[in-house]
């Protein structure tokens, strides 16, 4: 009696994140017979897989943005950014009374500088935490979940590992917490203002991302 397993017993599982590129109907199935053998040269493989560049430093075989959502609103974008502020805000603030941090005490012994940094600490630490924890799960901040945003891989459209969401968050929010506040926000996510073709905030060229509509 034969030992093998049955004929398509080891097929790979179907990928994990919903939102990841899937290659156009028709590619990768049918019958052999319908590809013409020896009169074309092979096609690269779609959506990235020959490792191309998605800023133009290799031959990129598709527009990466091909199968994907429409790139969001950059008011959208603000707005959802200003409510994640906010929600976080709130808890930083909560936090520093909590334990007695606050901003620049200037009396008669001179600013208190070590309580400054302790309050950019805790925001800087909070805003990290929360922007790399929410969207590892599925792309989304509660402001752009409530906006229908969603951030996504330039290069798949699945959504971004926890190293990926790691570097968006530390370009956005180090500078914020410690030196340059609401100038670096503005400066960080105005950039999709003015951005081509991809309207990207300079978070988003460091970690080579997207933001796009869900609805």
């Amino acid at each position: 009696m034969s030992t093998e397993p049955p004929p398509g017993s080891g097929q790979q599982p179907p990928e994990d994140d919903p939102f990841r590129k899937q290659p156009p109907p028709g590619q990768g199935s049918g019958s052999p017979y319908d590809q013409n053998y020896g009169s074309q040269p092979p096609q690269p493989p779609p959506y990235g897989g020959g490792g191309g560049d998605p800023y133009g430093g290799g031959s990129y075989p598709t527009d990466p943005l091909a199968g994907m959502p429409p790139l969001a609103d950059s008011g959208r974008r603000t707005l959802a950014r200003i409510i994640d502020l906010i929600l976080v805000g709130i808890i930083v603030w909560l936090l520093t009374w909590a334990f007695g941090v606050h901003e620049y005490d200037v009396g008669s012994n001179g600013a208190s500088y070590a309580k400054s940094l302790g309050q950019s600490l805790i925001a800087a630490v909070l805003y990290i935490g929360y922007d790399t924890v929410m969207m590892a799960k599925s792309g989304q901040t509660l402001g752009k979940k409530w906006l229908g945003l969603r951030v996504a891989n330039l290069d798949n459209g699945s959504t971004p590992s926890v190293q990926t969401n790691l570097i968006r968050a530390a370009v956005l929010w180090i500078p914020f917490a410690f030196c340059c506040a609401c100038v670096w926000t503005a400066i960080c996510g105005g950039w999709s203002f003015f951005d081509k073709p991809y309207k990207q905030g300079l978070h988003d060229k460091a970690a080579k991302t997207v933001v796009v509509s869900t609805r």
